[in-house]
């Protein structure tokens, strides 16, 4: 039965305790462990029954147990504490004032979008580390003062709620969120109504609500389509996230992109640079060019110049396949409007997102078209930079793959939301309480970690897998209780792992390329291993597949059956719906932190850095962040870094190096205890991991690394780019046509070289060449010169460029010089090049052009 009106029932707090109020609605009691303890506190049954989520906490506790507390003084003090710890948070976030002061005149603002965000368990709407680092950024940057904006969906589903079924095989279960017993509120007009926005989609408009979560100082905006009028199908866009065709998907990532501009506008923000964390939200980008053409008079042209200059992507995906790609046909159906505005021919407007623009067969990649869409591209580790590097090189055709313009910004972690606390107040004991947001340039803060006793640190550590093992156990008891499991196994979970025995994590999402089974591949000698009498082994494994991924759900029941089959169920536990709660136990409560992808398609990875900052050792294959990490002093490397052609050997050799790493040096470190039951040398380098590791794996730098690097170059562009009614914009459109036009008309007539081919170390050599530019200026154009060594297939390797210098002309002739000297010694090369030159382009590779010097 429909109702003929609805109420929004708030929960009636004392006035006393209006304070709870407010700090349930700003998630910042996330990572305040003060706050935290103050509503595990109000009621420790219900803060756990509710899944740590304080507003509906608030809206379920009995009127009785909230006058009690009202009446409890120590209670009062207590949540007074904790309002003015918020209050001052709010308030004195400097960073960001002292890096832009002059600058916050501008009212500049940071949007970045995401398909999800992991904030914190009782925002069920993540489904793995994507989001969590997502829900970390905002964090961050809440801690920097950043203006940042989040916007992304609110799924009514989120992402599934998994169990196994009696066969160990994974099912989902898609538990519907209540909005308003989250900690978010819907955002309203000033009339009081709700804020709504509309989104054509082919035939029909479809409307969408706006959710704000508070993280902090950071507003997260979020879309919802699960409301009138809206039709059925459409009502279920915002349902679930990853589910579905590939039809909702791109309906998904309309709403997202196109959607997210739409609420931005009617919020009023100004924002100055746009960030789309992954491809999923890049059709904001013909939401904004269209707003240009149809309410600034911009040509297409010039509208993309502006959007450009103030867009960036991040990829977390190491392989192509890992990219949405749309049908031409389905992007045309969807999105052909925009082509019709845009001045642009069917195929014209399909180039955009087409990795080779000539194959009109090709479908519309999110990933090609939100490059050419941004003036700034990044990976998320050194090495994923390089992968990254490798596959998008074919867009700048005959660009050496080094120089392609992708960078990368390695991703971290947020320290306050993954620390245990118990160990987070060891650090503020002994770093200080700014430990959290310090990074390298800090190096006195984080020398103290060698301060810390080693038998307080390790009596921590040890109370931390011992809560581990409890929370495993009536884990496992109430998963098997709601299966309706036999007394017996329901026993025989009270029983599993043993809390001093050496623990082994690994959680992650089980895709196959990560090789959660590596472990498992020799099984008699992982046997022999675990079951040792003296120095034993156990492990806890948890993670999601997705569910349309068989071959990832065959892993997780290869798990269970070995726990069956070997008679193992006592020390390898399979935890069952991982999440943000259940990994902050699991990275604080191992030993040692085991990750197995088959490099490089790890991207990055983080659970292992959260891992590290509580003093938990990297297990290791060479890959994404561990690459680039002191991984001898803070861990074991698995490997060396190889790459195999052939991956079942690879998985043979790197389970043999797992497996002797284990036997020769975790398992008798771990075991080597003096006389006060102390591993001096396991807790050495549990100190070194946090000594080395957290000043760098964290959010604090990696957002710091963001706002230098892109946010305030973008923000600054996108002033320069609208300035004088969008002249600068104008121009630099006009440029580009007249470069694009003569560019091959460009010739490199003549290069002179002033000595012979044996030459000695540093010594000088003058090259002088001479270009026809057509009708281009000699200020449009670089001419550099390219030296390198030279390798077995004759190319220049690890080349660097060298600006040559403008002499005049002869004529219609340009003339360039340089002098150039080799260090080493060798076989060496040189060669010349052209490329596009302008004062607002982001890099001289922006247009994709470059000429280069052919023998003669």
């Amino acid at each position: 039965m429909k109702p003929i009106y609805q109420f929004n029932v708030s929960p009636s707090i004392p006035e006393k305790l209006e304070p709870l109020r407010t700090l349930a609605y700003n998630l910042h009691w996330d990572w305040n462990t003060d706050t935290k303890d103050l509503f595990d506190r109000l009621d420790r049954d219900l803060w756990e029954s509710s899944k740590h989520n304080p507003v509906l906490m608030l809206g379920i506790i009995s009127q009785q147990r909230l006058q009690e507390v009202a009446d409890d003084e120590g209670f009062i003090a207590h949540m007074n504490r904790a309002a003015l710890q918020l209050d001052d948070y709010l308030t004195n976030r400097t960073w960001y004032r002292k890096q832009r002061g002059k600058h916050q005149t501008q009212r500049e603002h940071y949007a970045y979008f995401s398909a999800e965000f992991g904030l914190c368990k009782a925002l069920p709407i993540y489904s793995g580390g994507l989001g969590v680092l997502a829900g970390d950024h905002l964090k961050a940057a809440s801690d920097l003062g950043l203006p940042l904006i989040g916007v992304g969906l609110l799924y009514q589903e989120g992402y599934f709620a998994q169990y196994l079924n009696a066969d160990g095989w994974q099912q989902e279960r898609y538990p519907i969120n209540d909005f308003y017993n989250l900690p978010l509120h819907p955002v309203r007009n000033p009339d009081g109504s709700e804020l709504r926005i509309s989104v054509d989609y082919p035939g029909r408009t479809v409307y969408a609500r706006a959710w704000r979560v508070q993280v902090g100082t950071v507003a997260l905006y979020m879309l919802d389509t699960n409301i009138e009028p809206n039709n059925h199908y459409d009502q279920d866009i915002t349902d679930q996230l990853y589910g579905g065709d590939q039809d909702l998907r791109i309906h998904q990532e309309i709403m997202l992109g196109i959607g997210g501009i739409k609420l931005l506008n009617a919020l009023g923000i100004n924002v100055t640079a746009y960030h789309m964390n992954e491809g999923h939200s890049a059709f904001m980008a013909l939401e904004r060019m269209r707003t240009l053409v149809r309410d600034d008079g911009l040509s297409f042209e010039e509208a993309k110049q502006v959007v450009i200059a103030s867009s960036m992507f991040t990829t977390h995906t190491p392989v192509a396949a890992g990219f949405d790609l749309f049908p031409a046909d389905t992007v045309v159906h969807y999105l052909g409007h925009y082509a019709e505005i845009f001045g642009l021919s069917r195929e014209e407007f399909l180039a955009l997102g087409r990795e080779n623009t000539g194959d009109f067969s090709a479908p519309f990649n999110m990933a090609v078209f939100a490059i050419r869409m941004s003036s700034f591209v990044n990976g998320v580790s050194k090495l994923h930079g390089e992968v990254a590097r490798a596959m998008f090189e074919h867009l700048w055709e005959g660009l050496p793959t080094n120089e392609v313009p992708v960078t990368s910004i390695t991703n971290g972690v947020h320290a306050r939301s993954c620390v245990a606390k118990e160990t987070q107040e060891l650090y503020d004991r002994y770093l200080g309480p700014e430990w959290s947001t310090s990074g390298t340039n800090q190096p006195r803060i984080w020398d103290r970690v060698f301060s810390i006793p080693d038998e307080e640190l390790w009596r921590i550590h040890e109370r931390r897998r011992a809560a581990l093992v409890v929370f495993a156990r009536d884990w496992l008891v109430t998963c098997l209780e709601e299966r309706g499991a036999s007394p017996g196994e329901i026993e025989q979970a009270k029983e599993v792992l043993n809390p001093r025995v050496l623990t082994i994590g690994f959680a992650r999402r089980f895709a196959t390329y990560k090789r959660a089974t590596l472990f498992l591949r020799d099984l008699e000698r992982i046997q022999r291993i675990m079951a040792d009498a003296q120095c034993p082994v156990q492990f806890v494994v948890a993670g999601k597949a997705h569910p349309k991924d068989m071959p990832g759900k065959e892993l997780i029941r290869q798990i269970v059956h070995f726990t069956r089959d070997a008679g193992m169920h006592n020390s390898l536990v399979f935890l069952p719906n991982y999440d943000i709660e259940m990994s902050r136990l699991m990275v604080a409560g191992c030993d040692v932190w085991m990750n197995t992808p088959r490099r490089p398609r790890e991207a990055s990875g983080t659970s292992g850095m959260k891992a590290s900052m509580n003093g938990v050792l990297n297990l290791s294959v060479l890959d994404g962040w561990w690459d680039e990490a002191d991984y001898v002093r803070t861990g074991w490397a698995i490997g060396g870094g190889e790459t195999y052609d052939d991956p079942h050997y690879q998985d043979e050799v790197e389970a043999h190096a797992l497996y002797d790493l284990l036997e020769k040096e975790v398992i008798p470190l771990f075991y080597d205890r003096d006389d006060d039951g102390v591993p001096r040398g396991w807790v050495a380098k549990m100190k070194n991991a946090i000594r080395f590791n957290c000043p760098v794996f964290n959010t604090s730098r990696m957002v710091k690394d963001y706002a230098r690097k892109a946010y305030f170059q973008l923000s600054d562009r996108a002033v320069a780019m609208t300035a004088n009614h969008y002249q600068p914009a104008k121009d630099l459109a006009q440029w580009k046509h007249k470069v694009a036009e003569q560019w091959y008309q460009i010739k490199i007539e003549s290069v002179d070289i002033s000595s012979a081919t044996d030459v000695r170390v540093n010594e000088p050599i003058a090259v002088k060449t001479f270009v026809n530019l057509a009708d281009l200026e000699p200020k449009d154009v670089r001419v550099e010169l390219y030296q390198g060594s030279i390798d077995d297939r004759g190319n220049i390797v690890k080349g660097v460029p060298l600006a040559m210098e403008y002499q005049g002309s002869d004529g219609e002739r340009s003339i360039y010089t340089a002098e150039i000297a080799y260090s080493s010694s060798g076989l060496q090369g040189l060669s010349l090049r052209v490329l596009p030159n302008h004062p607002d382009l982001s890099n001289p590779h922006a247009l994709g052009l470059i000429l280069w010097a052919t023998e003669s």
